[in-house]
């Protein structure tokens, strides 16, 4: 309609106006409430060109869309904006057309670039949490519309398997595993704890110990014994103990005082005996030392068995999977490179950099003074491994929360200095952190305290469960279709709950608001397609039918079925999910006032009732695609 509507003022452009207009003037919006009409144009931009009133501008130009256009039924000029009433016919026509279209909103597939889309990528080192359930269900999701919007798509993560993180986790096992009465350590497989999870319990005893030395340390240090540190660490912390002492009388003492403790702290960590040996192990690692190599072959292959039973409960899924091990090697020949062509820098300890505040950046590190290699290394590496691997890919979109926006305005600075055009194509999608309700703030994996994921989805499945049988209309389900819905009730509402929110605001998660039956949430939705297909299903056959006249609730909700193409082209642009899930919510709210106050299955007049019926059937055809979407599930019955 808004196609067709510019297409005659582009034609009748010297006619009307007396110049050619450009096509970026003509603006359409929603029609106010108050307003009669179904669709409005802001005349506006065409006054000056016109020299006359908003008003005479806006009849003129109705009058000629009027004349041309058959589907417009009247319209009325309220101050600077033209409203159109729509004829029914043409609603009809388009109820019509979807119905007869089953990939109704898609684009044809593969018709646009290959994307890649990166989410998850996970630490070996402890189990997925919440954070990373938005991650993966916001980086699936966005790779579903990009499809739909006919991009050819690679679903990736990056595992992040290498590093110092995993090396404390290693070492931790081999420390402080207990023995069982055949002489061997914990594993999955003797303990029935998932993989994911056993590595993750060594990675907090690690902090643990670690916290036991680093109090032993600052201990010593208070009674000035620094016997066994190094002289710049013995400097360091000499001038934080006279620092803290200064400031122990002034006005803001407290504040000052935690400050230098956290420092203090800090570079006790540093110097453990533990974490002295954990950067040994990383540095035998590198240099493919075959015990430890074994010991982190075996401990890594626990975390992906954990990772592959919790990705199947989230219903996400990757086209290819990277390697931190791997990547981080190109990453560190990429540097070496630039190294040698004056893009990076070599410091007197060793340390790799490259500057970049001439273009409002600082100095980063790519390359440690023992010549391991950190995030941003393998990052790179990463890169030009999938552009190497897939020669026609237009873009990479990496899911990664807002804390690494400046890791990724870096990284993209670098593959462009190294001479890669491609990274011009490369984007972040930045989303903002789940936290808690109740002020419990963020979660910190080392300390033991994170929200585990799979508990988390156990949890709302439970009470979606309990929420199904207390509201009853299971009688005739086997135990195994109950399971399945209560699954997928608690995995609909718990994924709608985490995508309904803009992707760059923060989200307070409470997961008992995400299975509620009323309001914008999952369950609500799903439960309005399963009224809508146990209507179908009473109804029968679908029959065709004559011209009808329609009612402003039927009206109002074929506009809105028509909106779905444009409203999945944006998504797909702003990769944002959320524009979809609250689309669909609308929809849902739409049809439910129609099902409550107008006839379906008792309609007399049959022309009437079967175009309901199609309508029905057309709306649960797009809650099915939008939510699909959104990798929810809805029910055939709930």
């Amino acid at each position: 309609m808004e196609n067709q509507i510019k297409a005659i003022l582009l034609e009748n452009s010297i006619e009307l106006f007396g110049n050619q207009i450009d096509e970026k003037i003509i603006q359409f919006q929603k029609t106010r409430k108050d307003v009669e009409g179904d669709l409005t144009l802001v005349i506006f931009p065409f006054v000056k060109m016109l020299k006359c009133s908003p008003i005479e501008a806006g009849e003129k130009i109705g009058l000629v869309l009027t004349e041309q256009l058959n589907f417009i039924a009247s319209y009325s000029v309220v101050s600077g904006f033209l409203n159109f009433v729509i004829t029914d016919t043409y609603w009809l026509q388009q109820l019509g057309e979807m119905d007869a279209n089953s990939c109704f909103g898609y684009v044809k597939r593969d018709s646009k670039p290959t994307v890649m889309v990166e989410y998850s990528s996970p630490n070996t080192n402890k189990p997925l949490h919440l954070g990373h359930l938005r991650n993966n269900f916001l980086g699936y999701s966005v790779a579903e519309i990009l499809k739909a919007n006919g991009h050819k798509v690679v679903k990736t993560q990056i595992v992040n398997d290498r590093g110092i993180h995993i090396c404390k986790s290693m070492l931790a096992w081999e420390r402080f595993s207990p023995t069982d009465a055949n002489g061997e350590r914990e594993t999955p497989e003797n303990t029935g704890i998932k993989g994911d999870k056993l590595v993750g319990k060594y990675y907090v005893e690690f902090d643990k110990q670690n916290n036991v030395e680093t109090a032993e340390i600052i201990s010593d240090w208070e009674n000035n014994n620094f016997d066994g540190f190094s002289d710049e660490a013995i400097t360091e912390v000499q001038k934080l103990i006279a620092l803290k002492a200064e400031k122990a009388d002034s006005s803001d003492s407290e504040g000052a005082i935690k400050g230098i403790n956290d420092k203090i702290k800090a570079l006790a960590k540093n110097q453990t005996g533990l974490m002295r040996d954990a950067k040994e192990m990383l540095i035998k690692w590198e240099a493919r030392d075959p015990e430890t190599y074994l010991l982190w072959t075996t401990m890594n292959n626990w975390c992906y068995a954990g990772f592959d039973v919790t990705y199947k409960a989230m219903g996400v899924d990757f086209d290819k999977l990277y390697y931190e091990s791997e990547t981080f090697l190109i990453g560190r020949d990429l540097v070496l490179d630039g190294l040698q062509k004056g893009i990076f820098f070599k410091k007197e300890d060793g340390s790799v950099w490259i500057d970049l505040t001439e273009d409002g950046l600082d100095e980063k590190l790519v390359l440690r003074s023992d010549g391991t290699a950190v995030y941003m290394t393998q990052d790179l590496g990463t890169a030009v491994d999938r552009y190497n691997d897939f020669n026609d890919l237009s873009g990479i979109i990496y899911t990664v929360g807002n804390e690494q926006d400046y890791h990724f305005k870096v990284l993209f600075l670098i593959l462009q200095k190294l001479g890669y055009d491609w990274a011009d194509n490369c984007s972040h999608l930045s989303y903002g952190m789940v936290e808690l309700p109740k002020g419990m703030g963020r979660m910190k994996s080392r300390e033991g305290t994170v929200v585990d994921a799979d508990d988390l989805m156990t949890e709302i499945v439970e009470s979606a469960k309990e929420m199904t049988q207390e509201r009853g209309h299971i009688d005739g389900m086997s135990e195994d279709e109950k399971n399945k819905l209560y699954n997928l009730i608690g995995m609909g509402g718990l994924k709608y709950y985490l995508l309904k929110v803009d992707p760059k605001k923060r989200i307070v998660f409470n997961p008992n608001e995400s299975i509620e039956l009323n309001g914008n949430t999952g369950p609500f939705i799903q439960y309005t397609h399963a009224r809508i297909k146990s209507l179908l299903a009473k109804a029968g056959e679908v029959a065709s039918f004559n011209q009808v006249d329609l009612k402003l609730e039927e009206t109002e909700i074929l506009k809105h079925l028509t909106q779905y193409p444009t409203v999945l082209n944006e998504a797909g642009k702003n990769l944002s999910p959320a524009l979809l899930a609250n689309y669909t919510y609308e929809l849902v709210k739409l049809y439910n006032h129609f099902y409550q106050s107008i006839y379906i299955l008792n309609e007399e007049n049959q022309d009437l009732r079967a175009m309901r019926l199609m309508l029905s059937r057309n709306v649960a055809k797009v809650i099915s695609s939008a939510m699909n979407l959104l990798g929810v599930d809805v029910p055939e019955k709930m």
